[in-house]
């Protein structure tokens, strides 16, 4: 995993809001730092990790 602090200025400074979805792939519950977009897919951290080492 790499660390998304060093990533550039972040405009709030405390915790990420964090928002709860249901993976694409999986079906399993998980929770995402942004808020998800209807139609478009989301992704736990385990599937998200498969998908990008493709």
């Amino acid at each position: 995993m790499g660390d998304f602090e060093n990533r550039g200025p972040r405009r709030n400074e405390g915790p990420r809001e964090m928002h709860k979805a249901t993976c694409s792939d999986c079906g399993n519950e998980c929770e995402v730092p942004f808020k998800p977009t209807e139609g478009k897919p989301v992704y736990c951290r385990d599937c998200f990790s498969k998908r990008r080492s493709f």
